[in-house]
């Protein structure tokens, strides 16, 4: 993985991870086999890690908190789509006016958790995200034992919410069924 992320940076590329990079096969693997709202509540718990940090650095700027919790009644069926969606696209813009990379990816990774409620497809955006981030913020040589740690850590959640999901008595919409 080492060479990998050195290559990576130096061919200047922001996002270091791909879904299908070999350190993520076993957290695709288990992803693909889960269901919607199992997902969901996963990327949920995670995005709200990130939310959390971004607002001690960002007191002022509401928009990460806010995609995650119009995502959150998105998922309710308390709002509509493109209502959810703007604030997902406003956290997404957030990044733009950023110059740290590791919060720049940050918010994207928060991005991409809220669109799980739209598809599941979104799932694997926040864990290339996130782990950029980490990559990001430390020196190279201990990020590797970093990720590999935070890919057990995503692991170990899903298989908690795959139990949750089922006990989960949130009223949801109709199209997470």
């Amino acid at each position: 993985m080492y060479e990998m992320l050195v290559n990576r940076i130096n061919n200047g590329r922001k996002i270091l991870f791909d879904p299908d990079d070999e350190c993520l096969i076993n957290l695709y693997e288990k992803i693909k086999n889960k269901s919607h709202k199992t997902l969901i509540l996963w990327a949920w718990e995670l995005a709200e890690e990130s939310v959390r940090e971004l607002n001690i650095k960002y007191i002022n700027d509401a928009r990460p908190e806010n995609a995650l919790n119009l995502s959150k009644q998105w998922a309710m069926g308390k709002v509509k789509m493109p209502i959810a969606k703007n604030a997902i696209l406003e956290c997404h813009s957030m990044a733009k006016g950023l110059t740290d990379i590791s919060d720049i990816a940050l918010c994207h990774a928060i991005g991409q958790a809220c669109s799980v409620v739209h598809t599941q497809k979104h799932a694997m955006g926040y864990p290339v995200y996130e782990l950029t981030a980490i990559v990001r913020k430390n020196e190279i040589k201990i990020s590797e034992e970093l990720v590999k740690q935070r890919i057990g850590y995503y692991i170990d959640r899903l298989s908690f919410w795959q139990k949750e999901s089922q006990r989960d008595n949130r009223t949801w919409a109709n199209f997470i069924y």
